[in-house]
């Protein structure tokens, strides 16, 4: 228990936060640490550096029958921004208190990332000889759209950290469930993503004659009410079917059959008791738009010309570009329309994985036995973008997962993911570390 809390305070105290530009990050660092702390039982590392101080280390144990399934624990070494005057703690302190680790990543994912390298080196330290090849890849930038980071090693050194099961966030929450009771969800599928800038044009002119004026501030204030009152088409896919299903009281049984109908699913979410709850299912049923920022104008006197208005758009499995551009006309109508050009900032479809899978049954054999409390699995998709998706696109079976116990809720877990007063409970950290270890000589013995 105190390595994996040891390693995890040092993780978070390295402060490898990543602001999306290129020289951020620094995940130097935390590569370098993690190297000094796996060295010892005979490894080997290699590590890839596309830009200087974005780090990635990959170390191996390899297997002894080469037709036995690769295995690749995953996890990634960068941090979002915080802002310290909405913490109780110094986040980047690493402080224990209480029986939880505090720090921004300790749930996202600076914990798994330390458990994985705690399981990997007991494993390596016994001199573990599996069938299967088992791959450790601490992984830089994941919270930049993982260009220097497992973009990057996937596309030029993918024999690196080839396999055919990939293990990494984003899943581990008990569900309360329903008839078969208390679930533990496994994120198989996430959300694509389809940012867009709009470029919104006017007319310029002196600020002190208004009336009647071409402003493009104008416009653009409208069309991001446009934006956020527009309903797109609802889809019940069967991994959100599966999910809602396991919701269970709360929310009440005939919140859930309004989650499960598309004709009610609007109307539900507005009805919903748990707001973070009613943001998630809204995620998983709609394609969404957020206008997230905006520039223009070039002096308060005069009146902007150009203003650009950068959007979060994510998408469904089967949504495409064409579908986005059509549900951005929709929304924004014509004769507004008629002023934007509209300019891909990031774009990536949804990706999923099948559940039917030998990995998908390991992880439930490692529910039956560290989670008395809950009674299998449940999948989920995720409406952030996770580096899985890199290796979905190779051919690999990508999970998120990791063990929590029930005090992390969905709705609390949602709280602290990119947001103040970041934690995780010892107990958590010692079952993940536990569960890796099982599922290893599950899939690979």
């Amino acid at each position: 228990m105190d390595e994996v809390v040891e390693l995890l305070q040092h993780l978070i105290r390295n402060a490898c936060v990543n602001d999306g530009t290129p020289e951020s990050g620094q995940e130097v660092r935390n590569a370098s640490l993690l190297r000094d702390y796996l060295e010892g039982p005979g490894l080997d590392f290699e590590t890839y550096e596309p830009v200087p101080g974005r780090t990635s280390l990959v170390t191996r144990i390899e297997g002894t029958d080469p037709s036995a399934p690769t295995l690749c624990l995953m996890g990634h070494t960068d941090v979002v921004p915080v802002t310290p005057e909405g913490w109780r703690r110094d986040p980047f302190g690493g402080e224990l208190v209480d029986g939880e680790v505090w720090g921004r990543g300790a749930i996202d994912m600076l914990n798994l990332t330390a458990s994985m390298a705690v399981a990997f080196k007991g494993l390596a330290r016994n001199g573990y000889r599996p069938k299967g090849t088992l791959i450790y890849f601490a992984v830089a930038d994941e919270e930049a759209s993982g260009t220097h980071g497992a973009e990057w090693v996937t596309e030029h050194e993918y024999d690196a950290v080839r396999s055919d099961f990939v293990l990494t966030e984003s899943g581990g929450i008990t569900m309360p469930g329903g008839e078969d009771g208390p679930k533990v969800t496994v994120t198989i599928a996430e959300k694509g993503v389809a940012w867009r800038r709009l470029r919104i044009t006017g007319t310029p002119g002196h600020g002190s004659m208004p009336f009647g004026t071409d402003n493009a501030v104008v416009k653009a204030a409208e069309i991001v009410r446009r934006l956020v009152a527009f309903r797109p088409h609802v889809a019940v896919t069967d991994t959100w079917k599966l999910f809602a299903s396991a919701l269970g009281p709360p929310p009440p049984p005939e919140t859930t059959v309004g989650l499960l109908d598309p004709a009610r699913v609007d109307d539900t979410l507005t009805t919903m008791d748990d707001p973070r709850l009613a943001k998630l299912a809204h995620a998983c049923t709609h394609m969404t738009f957020s206008p997230n920022v905006i520039l223009g104008g070039v002096k308060t006197n005069v009146i902007p010309d150009v203003v650009d208005l950068d959007v979060d758009i994510r998408t469904l499995p089967g949504e495409t570009s064409a579908d986005v551009e059509r549900n951005l006309a929709d929304a924004i109508g014509p004769g507004l329309m008629s002023s934007v050009t509209v300019e891909v900032l990031h774009a990536g479809e949804a990706t999923a994985s099948p559940m039917h899978t030998p990995l998908w049954d390991a992880l439930g054999r490692a529910v039956g036995s560290f989670t008395p409390w809950a009674n299998g699995l449940v999948p989920r998709m995720t409406a952030g973008g996770t580096d899985a998706r890199f290796f979905r696109g190779k051919g690999a079976t990508a999970y998120g997962f990791g063990l929590f116990t029930p005090a992390m809720t969905t709705s609390e877990f949602a709280t602290r993911f990119h947001g103040n007063d970041e934690r995780v409970d010892v107990e958590s950290l010692l079952l993940t570390t536990q569960m890796w270890t099982s599922v290893v000589h599950d899939l690979l013995d």
